[in-house]
């Protein structure tokens, strides 16, 4: 401590100081203010604390990297002394002197400030807070907003204020930052060679990949694959094999761990197309004094990213002033692992003692592995030596680096850093790519064309390119931009192992179920080990942990499973059969343990009844719902068949992230005698009557096909925060699946992949998921709002906030759950088991009183009746079958979804496949019906009679006496308690749709003459006062318009005129025929979802500062938006324009990441604008003004080109749009560029996807955006 923390300001009192930041508690803002007071109680002025504390994103900053570089220095210096705060927050301060703000490096947060003639400065979350828009407009002389990274201070002392940049300029100039940065040395992999031939021979190869636990999937789908193109493996379904401690097999000590994840309390972030504020740079060696930095205080090695080669490792060894030392995690067989550990973590501390500042943990072995000295687990041996060096108060003396064989996933590395380390030379993953490389087989599928012509050193760049872009992902699940701050921050859940596991290595990390003990551990490492003794292999062994084979591990899932499933369903309208259920039945009891409700047993406090006192089975079928599955991950056929059997039987199907089809809104009435309908011909089986509608229809981040006409004939409504099986990322269609069927539900272009963006843009913190929940509510008040997490510790909390928001269902996946398309490591390594996330959600809301407010239903993995039992045990009032559905109507569990070739047509577009389906709506009716018995049979052993008798018992729970194979310290008592009394199932189901209250929609609505104009399709004008409050305001109106006549069939004219300042969510899912203006001013999501109609924004006529300069409109404009129109006079803030798919817009200036992921429309911005233009963008076109000649560095150029306005109908395109936007906001800025449009138009750049090439408006000259920097930084 006195060598980390010291100042003349402390001497004597430094341990008094200690711990800064409070442990297991305490929130993160609270650790941030105690730093913050910290140092400005030290010698730091605020503005510098704050900025070292939460550093903007200095990388890939265009006006930084040409106009301030010695700000960038400041940021480079004190990243080797202080991790940045990283995540959502909008942070004011003051120090007594100066009143500040700072927004995160995001800018996901909305800040908004204005500043008035007579000295007040104001800054709020939202504008309209003092209601005073239109009587403060005369003195007002800027009206701004905080972007990402930035700040605002006034200094009250000397009556001053400052913005950003003036702030960081004077921050930097306080020491010579640049000069003390010469001390770091900067790795640069560029500099190193990939090793160019095997560094062992193939027979030594095998021999170390056995014994360190590879196996064959591991070498050909997680390895070469990353090796053949640099991307991690694309898989489907879900996750079904057991947890590594309910199964019999020998397990990495990775698969114990889970990977957190964000959900509602902040959001993840996105890796793919906001990668700019990313950052996988870590040092190595000693962080100095952070209280009294001196040129000294950091003198590190800067690495670019944490995955070494040998050659990088070598010239870290070889730092004079790192004074590195490998340590030998070899231990002697049969000796005790936990004294080798602790015998290890002593010879570490004290080289630590004696300057070593780079400890490297090696287990390369000198010559030839042998059978009497295994390696320790390297993430067993890294844990405990991070913790150790805690412990002893000499962390940040030493960096942890890792030589290591047994690391070479994505998710391994992500294990090892999140436990300490800073950098990992996977050294025999690195020669498995070698091996894979000059093997004969390779050699020959290069020759057949099937395999791309790599280099060996090719095939090494790809390993780790793949690795990087997965750790990035893998980051931003939770919310992390920067690597160094993930680095020891122990992101996971751990399911299976005991506490002198968790407390020697992984202390903090949440540990449930107990297992494996070290004793335990060390013998799962011998059973590895000892494999290529005395004599090796011929090949790695098949685990069978990712494929389902006979010899592998058991697939809950399987084709076995699917073949007794349709005997007994009668697949394709034959008759249902219940001695073939018992099959099925018969089947899935004699299955191995693969979930934890395997290792539970029912103990009733009653006696048996007869079955015919239970509530009936078409009672409980009611309870049942399907899984999101969307239109287009399966095929039409599929998505209708279960649709139509759940509103058969009352339940709810979910429509899953694609739209829906409006023909599938009405019953049908055109059935023959053979099940045929002419609307439906593709189809049997159908019955008159039947509808084909989703009762749940899905609003996740893509927002395909989310339309308020989609939204106004749901029954309920989902919010997809995660999925199961890949929480924290969005999806992905791959472009062979978008046809132009699904392309036209989803405002795409055929052929094109389509990514949704992780759930980050409108659901990033509780209060933003209460918005949305609130949108919802207004454009279709009847409809009940769910929302879909997944389990992970902790989400009780989240489930008690989520029930505040005023959600009506809360839905708990388990990680088992299915998908279309993801990548392995998330499928096997993220989320945790339904049971501990349904117990704890329950539990918790029972005791915060929150469990009347909302239906709890359980989803992921569920299979028979006995887990649906086992489900209202723990707590849900409904159960979600995803999977099992697919299969009932004809899956074969093929498990290539994501190739769009089911043999079956379940999962494919392709025609002729989608032809072979054989499903019929009866097959999924009878599988609910026969599992709706096995619940009755289950429930009259118990002596209960209805389900609300069951629901929320989990004291009739008690963990069976079945011994597991690998452990006796599992511990299932988590699962087993009683939360309370928690009131009816029914009576939660039945309750009403949470309201709103009373809303300035409604006034309208209930106006005669809007009634007049809505039935006849008239003209109804109004004019009237808005003010913040008024939230979500024309959704409800929108809604009511959709519902008669569609998103665009209204012919009349609702012409809205309103004055003040509008709240979050403004113009949110209108429709055509509603026009809006607004005069004042709006917050975030304006326009949000909108279909149709026109919106006008425009500041006060009286205003003093300049319009075009002015923020008028929050972040996250026109999200998700399918038609219509917006004209902004004025400014927006961050993401305007995201998702954005058929709307045009025009606006005077927005902040980073414009029209990301924008798939279609056109969108005019006549002034500045942020980072990041265009990223994700596959439709439509953008076109930017261009006064200062800095557009080329703030485009995205991945996917988009630009190039200057050639042609004719792209002239008139953008000189129409700029017209309409004078007539509708009377800019100033508009009629100058109008009145001079001769030298207007050579100043704006059209941006063209590929999509968009062919068309009259985007003929053009092309320019390379890099060549026109480069030009520019020369010039």
């Amino acid at each position: 401590v006195a060598r980390a923390l010291n100042h003349p300001l402390w001497e004597g009192h430094e341990e008094d100081l200690l711990p800064i930041c409070k442990g297991k508690g305490a929130s993160d803002s609270a650790n941030l203010d105690r730093v913050a007071e910290l140092l400005t109680k030290t010698e730091f002025d605020v503005e510098p604390t704050m900025m070292l504390l939460v550093p903007e994103a200095y990388d890939n900053h265009p006006d930084l990297d040409n106009k301030y570089p010695e700000v960038k220095s400041f940021y480079k210096y004190y990243e080797g002394l202080q991790e940045g705060w990283d995540g959502p927050a909008l942070l004011v301060f003051s120090d007594g002197d100066k009143v500040g703000a700072r927004l995160d490096r995001n800018g996901l947060r909305p800040a908004r400030f204005w500043q008035t003639s007579d000295g007040y400065v104001y800054m709020a979350s939202e504008v309209g807070v003092l209601g005073d828009v239109f009587e403060s407009a005369s003195n007002v002389v800027a009206k701004g907003r905080l972007g990402p990274g930035q700040m605002f201070c006034v200094d009250m002392r000397e009556g001053t204020c400052s913005t950003n940049i003036d702030i960081a300029k004077r921050a930097a100039a306080q020491k010579p930052y640049a000069e003390w940065t010469k001390n770091i040395k900067d790795l640069d992999s560029k500099k190193f060679n990939f090793l160019s031939k095997c560094a062992m021979s193939a027979e030594e190869a095998l021999e170390m990949q056995t014994a360190f636990g590879y196996g064959i999937e591991d070498s050909q789908l997680i390895i070469e694959a990353m090796a053949t193109d640099g991307n991690e493996a694309t898989f489907c379904m879900g996750d079904t094999i057991a947890l590594p401690v309910l199964s019999g097999r020998p397990h990495l000590l990775y698969d114990y761990f889970k990977q957190r994840f964000a959900q509602v309390t902040n959001p993840p972030i996105d890796p793919l197309r906001e990668g700019i504020v990313m950052s996988l740079a870590v040092r190595l060696g000693r962080r100095g004094n952070l209280l009294k930095p001196e040129a000294d205080s950091v003198q590190q090695v800067n690495l670019t990213s944490p995955v070494l080669i040998e050659e990088e490792l070598e010239d870290v060894m070889a730092t004079d002033f790192l004074q590195a030392k490998k340590f030998s995690t070899f231990f002697q067989a049969g000796g005790s692992l936990s004294d080798a550990i602790k015998e290890l973590c002593k010879e570490v501390e004290a080289s630590v003692r004696g300057g070593c500042q780079c400890v490297v943990l090696s287990d390369k072995p000198e010559g030839r592995i042998t059978v009497d000295r295994p390696a320790m687990p390297i993430l067993l041996a890294a844990g405990a030596v991070n913790h150790h060096l805690i412990e002893a108060g000499l962390r940040t003396e030493a960096s942890i680096v890792c030589e290591t064989a047994q690391c070479f996933s994505t998710h391994h590395f992500a294990c090892l850093i999140g436990y300490g380390v800073s950098a990992v030379c996977p050294y025999l993953a690195l020669e498995a790519c070698r091996q894979w490389r000059m093997s004969p087989k390779t050699e020959s599928l290069i020759k057949k064309g099937r395999v791309s012509k790599l280099s060996i050193e090719d095939c090494q760049h790809n390993f780790r390119f793949a690795i990087n872009k997965g750790l990035k992902k893998i980051l931003s699940k939770m919310g992390f931009s920067l690597l160094n701050s993930y680095q020891g921050a122990q992101i996971f859940d751990i399911y299976g192992l005991a506490d002198d596991v968790v407390d020697i290595a992984f202390t903090g990390t949440a540990s449930r179920i107990g297992g494996m003990t070290l004793e335990d551990l060390s013998k799962e490492t011998m059973s590895f080990w000892s494999k290529p003794f005395p004599e090796a292999p011929s090949k790695l062994d098949f685990f069978g942990f990712i494929t389902s084979r006979p010899k592998g591990e058991y697939h809950a899932a399987n084709p076995e499973m699917s073949k007794l499933l349709h005997k007994a369903v009668g697949l394709g309208g034959k008759n249902p059969a219940i001695e073939n259920f018992k099959a099925y039945q018969e089947h899935m009891d004699q299955a191995p343990i693969t979930t934890l409700r395997d290792m539970l047993e029912i103990k009733s406090d009653r006696s048996p009844i007869s079955i015919d006192e239970v509530e009936p089975a078409t009672k409980i079928v009611e309870r049942f719902c399907t899984g999101g599955m969307s239109l287009g991950a399966i095929s039409r056929e599929t998505h209708e068949v279960i649709a139509i059997a759940m509103n058969r039987i009352g339940g709810k199907s979910n429509s899953g992230e694609g739209g829906e089809d409006p023909i599938r809104w009405k019953a049908l009435e055109d059935v023959d005698s053979d099940g045929k309908s002419e609307s439906f011909d593709y189809l049997k089986g159908l019955q008159n009557g039947d509808i084909a509608s989703s009762a749940i229809k899905q609003v996740a981040s893509g927002r395909f096909g989310v339309t308020p006409h989609f939204l106004a004939n749901a029954e309920q409504l989902e919010i997809k925060i995660a999925q199961g099986a890949k929480p924290g990322e969005g999806g992905q269609l791959p472009g062979k699946k978008v046809s132009p069927y699904i392309a036209g539900l989803r405002r795409s272009k055929p052929g094109v992949p389509l990514i949704s963006p992780p759930p980050h843009h409108d659901i990033y913190s509780i209060e933003d998921l209460a918005q949305l929940i609130y949108d919802l509510h207004q454009v279709n008040e009847k409809a009940k709002v769910s929302v879909k997490l997944v389990a992970q510790a902790g989400i009780g909390t989240i489930a008690s906030g989520v029930a505040k928001a005023n959600a009506d269902v809360i839905q708990i996946s388990g990680h088992d759950g299915g998908t279309g398309a993801s990548p392995v490591s998330s499928i096997k390594h993220c989320g945790g088991p339904l049971e501990l996330g349904l117990a704890e959600a329950h539990i918790s809301l029972t005791q915060n009183k929150l469990r009347d407010r909302v239906i709890l239903r359980a989803d992921g993995g569920l299979r028979c009746g006995r887990d649906v039992m086992m489900s209202a045990l723990l707590g849900a009032d409904e159960y979600g079958f995803g999977t099992l559905a697919m299969i009932a109507t004809g899956c074969v569990m093929a498990r290539i979804c994501h190739t769009n070739n089911c043999p079956v047509g379940v999962a494919s577009q392709r025609e002729e496949l989608r032809k072979k389906f054989p499903g019929t709506p009866s097959d999924l009716v009878n599988f609910f019906l026969f599992i709706a018995e096995e619940v009755r049979e289950e429930m009259a052993s118990m002596g209960y009679k209805t389900m609300d008798d069951i629901i929320g018992r989990g004291d009739l729970l008690k963990q069976k006496d079945t011994p597991l194979e690998k452990t006796k310290s599992f511990d299932a008592s988590f699962l087993t308690q009683y939360g309370g009394e928690s009131g009816l199932s029914s009576e939660r189901i039945a309750q009403e749709t949470h309201s709103n209250g009373p809303v300035l929609d409604d006034k309208i609505i209930a106006n005669p003459d809007f009634q007049q104009a809505l039935s006849t399709e008239g003209v109804f004008d109004i004019t009237t006062d808005i003010i913040n409050v008024d939230r979500a305001f024309g959704g409800r109106i929108g809604g009511a318009v959709a519902y008669k006549y569609g998103d665009n069939g209204f012919a009349g004219a609702m012409n809205i005129t309103l004055n003040g300042s509008a709240g979050q969510s403004f113009g949110c899912f209108i429709v055509g025929g509603i026009n809006i203006k607004l005069t004042g001013e709006a917050n975030d999501y304006v326009c949000k979802g909108m279909a149709g109609g026109d919106v006008s924004i425009l500041p006060p006529a009286d205003l003093q500062a300049n319009a075009s300069e002015s923020v008028l409109v929050g972040n996250t404009a026109l999200y998700g938006a399918t038609g219509g129109r917006l004209f902004v006079n004025g400014r927006g803030g961050e993401r305007f324009s995201v998702r954005n798919s058929m709307a045009d817009a025009v606006i005077e200036g927005v902040g980073d990441h414009c029209c990301e992921y924008m798939t279609g429309g056109c969108v005019v911005v006549l002034g500045p604008v942020g980072r990041n233009v265009a990223a994700g963008m596959t439709g439509g076109l953008g076109y930017f003004y261009d006064e200062d000649e800095s557009f080329a560095s703030k485009l995205n150029p991945e996917i988009v080109v630009m190039q200057r306005v050639s042609s004719k109908a792209g002239e008139q395109q953008l000189k129409g749009l700029i017209t309409d936007h004078y007539e509708k906001t009377n800019s100033s800025k508009a009629k100058d560029l109008l009145d001079n449009w001769s030298e207007a138009l050579p100043k704006f750049w059209q941006i063209v996807p590929p999509s968009e090439m062919g068309t009259p408006e985007a003929s053009g000259e092309i320019v390379d955006a890099e060549v026109k920097v480069a030009e520019q930084q020369r010039a």
